[in-house]
């Protein structure tokens, strides 16, 4: 029931959600199938996530992408279970329904289970961390099992995942030695750690194999170089100190864009345009270069960053528009599914995002008020449950936080990116409502 629930904007667009991205990840499974298990090599395959390629290759088959939104929708509503069951120990299910419905409608959580991209799985990894260390005793070797499985999937299945990620292992481990606690919770957030490790080492192998020499981001584009330079002191670097840096971009410090896009996706594009011996040494100087620009300008890129930061945390509209770019590839990539995207509201231009925008934000809005009013009231509760609502609430807004950091400050500012954690404030917010008037009931 709650999986079919989160799946009503797909039902309503009459079409799962698409994003241009979406289209690559779809069509990169192939290849890399066919290199696994048929040792046909191709010279490429793409520069996302083939590990998540891979992974909704079975459910997709080229036929049709129903399948990959059910998945989306089965997963999400299973961790969901989980944190609630965990949180919220008395009437379970009527508070599970409560809570799928609300988040269901008034944020964007069902649009990013109907969405053919990974961004799902991020909150669902950082929802998993927090089962994983704060409420193992809740699961069941079965349910921690599987729990491990989409963990480690979720992690392999974006870099931001992977990023944020490791970074909520270090601060989990350290705040626990802070604060001198059991041993089973550190041992937990190890296993994690290891978890993530393990995420890693499968894309370090998988590109190993595939391009003949190991990488933790295969034909990944220079997204720090194209950050730096649009930020500007990238581009004060390079006008100053070209020729005798020697870097390939002093070949381009003529034509340095000012957006990061089009300096990797541009037509024409710095990027899209150089050789592939200029491509290799443009990534291969790409974290000298940074550290050359910092020590030029350390003050500036700091200010530039906090501003992107800031930007990119309060920036959380979602809107997927079908662009010719995308329909014309789609029709490539699924031919018999095409006539079925035409005929969706998203290639209509008829899907209600304002609508729904101004609903998540004053739901998000309302949500921080409600947090901060109860974040006194955790001190009250027997300990069991300050650990509980407390690691929940510390796990869901490291998260949102990180994520804006790693997203505007290190690669671009667009809304999408924070859209697909900025359910979780919603979702703190309500099991602390839940938990309030259990209690209540309870006392009453």
């Amino acid at each position: 029931m709650g999986a079919l629930l989160l799946t009503w904007p797909a039902l309503f667009n009459r079409y799962p959600l698409l994003y241009p991205d979406s289209v690559t990840y779809i069509a990169d499974g192939s290849p890399v199938a066919r290199a696994l298990f048929l040792h046909q090599f191709s010279d490429y395959y793409g520069v996302r996530s083939l590990i998540y390629s891979l992974g909704i290759l079975p459910w997709h088959c080229y036929v049709t992408l129903w399948p990959v939104v059910a998945l989306n929708a089965l997963l999400a509503a299973f961790v969901l279970w989980l944190v609630v069951r965990s949180t919220l120990p008395r009437h379970t299910v009527a508070s599970y329904l409560v809570l799928l419905l609300l988040l269901s409608f008034l944020t964007s959580l069902s649009s990013f289970v109907s969405l053919i991209m990974p961004d799902i799985l991020g909150p669902l990894l950082y929802l998993g961390i927090y089962l994983l260390v704060f409420a193992r005793d809740t699961l069941s070797r079965v349910e921690r099992w599987a729990l491990i499985l989409i963990v480690w999937w979720a992690a392999a299945s974006h870099a931001t995942h992977l990023i944020l990620a490791t970074g909520l292992c270090v601060l989990l481990a350290a705040l626990l030695l802070l604060r001198r606690q059991s041993r089973p919770r550190l041992k937990a957030v190890g296993e994690v750690t290891i978890i993530i490790l393990l995420a890693a080492c499968a894309q370090v192998a998988l590109h190993a194999y595939l391009y003949g020499e190991p990488s933790l981001n295969g034909d990944r584009p220079p997204f720090l170089t194209a950050r730096i330079i649009a930020d500007g002191p990238g581009r004060w670097y390079l006008e100053h100190h070209c020729p005798e840096a020697k870097f390939a971009l002093c070949d381009y410090v003529r034509s340095l864009p000012t957006d990061s896009d089009e300096f990797i996706w541009g037509a024409g594009g710095i990027w899209e345009s150089a050789s592939e011996e200029t491509g290799k040494r443009i990534r291969e100087e790409e974290i000298p270069f940074v550290l050359a620009t910092l020590r030029a300008y350390p003050r500036q890129q700091i200010l530039i960053s906090a501003a992107n930061f800031w930007h990119q945390l309060t920036a959380f509209d979602f809107a997927v528009d079908a662009n010719d770019w995308m329909l014309k590839e789609f029709a490539t990539v699924l031919p018999r599914q095409h006539a079925r995207l035409l005929r969706s509201r998203q290639a209509q231009e008829d899907l209600p995002f304002e609508f729904f925008l101004s609903v998540q934000n004053w739901t998000v809005i309302a949500s921080l008020a409600v947090i901060a009013g109860f974040a006194v009231r955790l001190c009250w509760h027997r300990p069991s449950r300050t650990v509980l609502l407390g690691g929940l609430g510390l796990v869901i807004v490291s998260a949102v936080i990180a994520n804006a950091f790693v997203t505007g400050a290190l690669s671009t500012v667009e809304d999408r990116y924070q859209s697909r954690v900025v359910w979780l404030i919603p979702l703190l917010a309500i099991v602390l409502l839940l938990d309030w008037s259990s209690q209540w009931k309870q006392v009453r």
